[in-house]
């Protein structure tokens, strides 16, 4: 076996890279709206962050929905074929956005884009803008959310071919730092470029980059067995978990489940399933409240825009220590299986308890933020670490529990509860700023009045979110238990 370890091929790692690269790509065409809104988009529309928390509010709804369906499409398709169709979609997606200004000036017969953002603020002209805006904005947030929504279902397919169930954690929070990463790249690249070039080219360069990996995902990915990049070692290692004796003690590799599907309802009626629901439907609005609101928050609450080199060093900072966090903690259940005995699911469900705790520092964001912008960044970035760390385990706890040719469904699933749970915090957040921005003094929360009190409000719901989230998926699932089918 030592000689069989020295001779193992790796490609396993470089097929995770492929995802990783996705999931940057993935999260960069998110933040492009988010990093362009406060200073570009809002006053060329004459939005409010109501029509802001609209269309945040309506993409996680559209991405729900494309989820329910883009799991069983990628587990039909195959993950080769569902991953680039997946981000052909949600990258022409990206580019339409470009296009939303030029169509709204023509719908509603400006002459330029200059007179159309110099119609006086409150006017109906100024209503008609923001209306027909919204719904074009719409639109290609729809289209994104459903080529987004093949992203994660292929992923977490990716990962359960290619690494056995110990691997699995730390594989998956590899490519989940793509996110971590996008958002990281996205406040140093995409002010900047909307600066120089205009909001629409940064829609453009951006939603670009995923027709670029199309064309290493086509060349590079083929399942392990078929692979010429995989020998005979690394494949008994990735299939490990599958080798079973049978009545007369000789092994069989146990793929008999392998190609068996599972219906909808059938998913519905098992607690596995509806313990992945509620751990996406309480935490994933969390990671995106913080995605999409974090830079009009330091705009709005400390007067730095996102293209100044301020706005920019503090989302670089909060994205910096989610990114370096979160990496280890995919390799904390394979600490808790390895060094200590532990089953995998229950060193997962450890490690997400642990993790649980880092978002109560949001807790902290706001009364301390009255001191420095810094403390936001850094406490934000903590709650943002505990997030993608947790993330990373939960998606694992699917592999842990299902069969892998009904992965990518369960995904899905998860995903689409994710997206309801970002609706309502989305809508809930943009009515929440927009209410308390125009009380004023007469709306107050624990010391904060005005907007700062609606700001703390969400902060300390996602603050909580992930222990109330783990309480339930315990009691629904409190011990190792795989689904047969």
């Amino acid at each position: 076996m030592s000689t069989q370890n020295k001779l193992m091929t790796n490609w396993r790692w470089w097929l995770c890279s492929l995802p990783f690269v996705a999931t940057t790509v993935n999260y960069l065409d998110r933040q492009v709206l988010s990093l362009t809104y406060e200073e570009f988009i809002k006053p060329m529309f004459h939005w409010t962050d109501a029509d802001y928390g609209k269309i945040t509010g309506y993409f996680s709804i559209f991405y729900a929905i494309a989820c329910l369906f883009a799991g069983k499409f990628i587990d039909w398709m195959g993950t080769k074929r569902g991953y680039l169709i997946a981000i052909f979609v949600w990258s022409a997606g990206a580019c339409l956005h470009a296009a939303c200004g030029w169509a709204t000036m023509h719908i509603e017969g400006f002459e330029s884009m200059v007179a159309m953002k110099a119609v006086e603020a409150g006017s109906n002209a100024a209503l008609a803008i923001a209306t027909t805006g919204v719904y074009l904005f719409l639109l290609c947030r729809g289209i994104l959310a459903l080529g987004e929504a093949g992203n994660f279902p292929a992923a977490i397919k990716v990962t359960a071919e290619y690494f056995p169930k110990k691997d699995r954690a730390f594989a998956t929070s590899i490519f989940n730092a793509g996110a971590s990463v996008g958002a990281l790249a996205a406040p140093l690249t995409i002010p900047p470029l909307a600066a120089k070039f205009g909001w629409e080219m940064a829609f453009i360069i951006i939603g670009a980059l995923g027709f670029i990996w199309m064309f290493f995902w086509q060349f590079m990915y083929d399942k392990p067995e078929q692979s010429k990049h995989v020998n005979e070692a690394e494949l008994v290692y990735i299939n490990q978990d599958e080798v079973v004796p049978d009545e007369t003690g000789k092994t069989l590799d146990g793929k008999g489940d392998e190609e068996k599907q599972m219906s909808f309802i059938k998913a519905f009626t098992y607690r596995q399933t509806w313990s992945f629901i509620v751990g996406k439907l309480l935490t994933d609005g969390v990671w995106w409240f913080f995605l999409f609101w974090a830079p009009s928050y330091f705009q709005n609450q400390f007067g730095y825009k996102a293209s100044s080199g301020m706005g920019m060093a503090l989302i670089f900072t909060l994205y910096a220590i989610v990114t370096v966090l979160s990496i280890f903690g995919g390799y904390l259940p394979k600490l808790f299986v390895e060094k200590h005995g532990m089953e995998p699911y229950a060193g997962r469900m450890r490690s997400m308890l642990i993790f649980a705790f880092f978002p109560l520092s949001a807790l902290l964001a706001q009364p301390l933020g009255a001191q420095s912008a810094w403390w936001p960044a850094i406490l934000i970035g903590l709650a943002g670490a505990g997030h993608q760390a947790w993330s990373a385990n939960l998606f694992s706890t699917i592999g842990d529990m299902f069969p892998k040719s009904t992965i990518a469904t369960i995904t899905g699933i998860g995903a689409m509860a994710g997206g309801v749970g970002s609706l309502i915090i989305q809508r809930a957040a943009g009515s929440l700023f927009t209410y308390s921005e125009a009380a004023g003094e007469a709306f107050t929360f624990l010391g904060f009045t005005g907007k700062p009190a609606g700001y703390f409000i969400m902060f300390c719901f996602c603050g909580l979110a992930y222990l109330i989230g783990w309480c339930i998926m315990k009691a629904l699932v409190p011990k190792y238990n795989p689904v047969e089918i």
